[in-house]
């Protein structure tokens, strides 16, 4: 079995763009004709770039190689160009390609991934949902405590026993600040009315984007520890672990972070400096499944949790399950609301949700295929990246 062609696929995400603007996805072929997807998130260039990225790094170092030695592709390309260290370009297009080799090998033995990482350990995945906007609501549904809460009854009423939201306000590239008396009003408003419409039902998880210091991060985890919320999701930037673990330290709130870092070196990282107790790798940055595996057991060795992140499209969503699966210290799934509209349409058969679970899957692989046609169909157009941060201090 050796790998032979790659085909990249640059789709745009229809309004009201959950997920991201686009996806970036890739499918690699055998000579034997056995195939696999992958995705990657969040690399810093347009789109139609990391297409001809991850066609290159392809080229170089998979091409011709059995997908089985995931291991040995792995140290290759992260130490391509004499760099071997987290780059997150590198790293988004090898997580693509990992994935996809993982969906190859688990189709040729018949068994889905997680069978081959140890083997199911749960029958069915927690997951949780961002509140989202919806056409025709009378204001933001991120500033507007009242409309949050209606909100979040709604997804409870729907089976979620977990939802997330960031009140806190924009993030910009000048990051972190301080937060303003109006910003801390703001979320403690949030999580008293959210916590009264929702009660015990549902756990509260109180995301931000890394957007304020650390003496700012402390004072804003005392107004919303009577409110028990899960976690408080990446309070500073996370460039430098021994910051958020001195918000770690004050705060009796869980610390949840890991969507901006890479590899087990960056998650080590973290851990020694004690700055998390959940840790949330999206696999589509991380370096892999079996890079997200790896971080999973060394969070395991300090009794800390995992909780799979997700803000892109269902192929990373279908690798996040894998994961989960096999993990004894998995905690909770993102996901992007029930995995409908076209989150459902891009995939030949949906992710599997009910009553605020993830099923799964069965079938071998990665368990989901890429509708070709519609990915087709909705080609990227635009100039900006899938995320972006306002370019100019937001000042109180």
């Amino acid at each position: 079995m050796r790998l032979k062609d790659i085909r990249t696929f640059v789709v745009g995400n229809p309004p009201p763009h959950f997920g991201g603007r686009y996806f970036v996805f890739c499918k690699l072929v055998c000579a034997d004709g056995v195939h696999g997807v992958g995705e990657a998130y969040g690399v810093p260039f347009h789109p139609d770039l990391v297409a001809r990225m991850l066609e290159d790094v392809f080229r170089r170092y998979l091409e011709g190689e059995d997908p089985h030695d995931i291991e040995r592709i792995w140290r290759r390309v992260y130490s391509s160009g004499y760099s071997q260290r987290p780059d997150l370009t590198l790293m988004g297009v090898l997580s693509a390609l990992e994935m996809a080799c993982w969906d190859i090998v688990g189709k040729a033995a018949g068994q889905p991934v997680y069978k081959l990482l140890g083997g199911r350990v749960h029958e069915r995945l927690r997951a949780y949902t961002y509140l989202y906007p919806r056409p025709g609501d009378r204001t933001d549904v991120y500033r507007d405590a009242d409309l949050a809460a209606e909100r979040a009854c709604e997804y409870v009423a729907q089976g979620f026993t977990a939802l997330k939201f960031d009140p806190f306000g924009p993030y910009s590239a000048f990051d972190g600040r301080q937060p303003s008396l109006e910003a801390l009003d703001r979320c403690e408003r949030f999580l008293k009315q959210l916590r009264e419409a929702v009660g015990s039902r549902a756990d509260l998880l109180f995301g931000t984007h890394g957007q304020m210091t650390a003496a700012g991060a402390r004072r804003l985890a005392r107004r919303i520890e009577p409110y028990e919320p899960l976690w408080f999701e990446e309070p500073v930037p996370p460039d430098v672990p021994g910051e958020m673990a001195k918000v770690a330290r004050a705060s009796r709130v869980p610390i949840a972070a890991g969507e901006r870092l890479a590899t087990k070196y960056e998650f080590a990282r973290l851990l020694e400096a004690g700055a998390a107790a959940i840790l949330q790798p999206n696999l589509g940055r991380v370096g892999g499944i079996l890079e997200g595996k790896k971080i999973a057991a060394l969070a395991e060795s300090r009794h800390a949790q995992i909780a799979p992140h997700l803000y892109c499209g269902p192929v990373v969503g279908a690798a996040n399950i894998q994961l989960a699966a096999c993990c004894a210290n998995f905690l909770i799934l993102e996901g992007i609301e029930r995995w409908q509209g076209f989150h459902a349409e891009i995939l030949h058969r949906p992710i599997r949700w009910e009553e605020g679970y993830v099923i799964p899957p069965s079938e071998p692989g990665l368990g989901v295929e890429l509708n070709e046609a519609v990915a087709l169909a909705h080609p990227y157009s635009g100039r900006e990246l899938h995320l972006e941060m306002a370019d100019r201090p937001i000042l109180p």
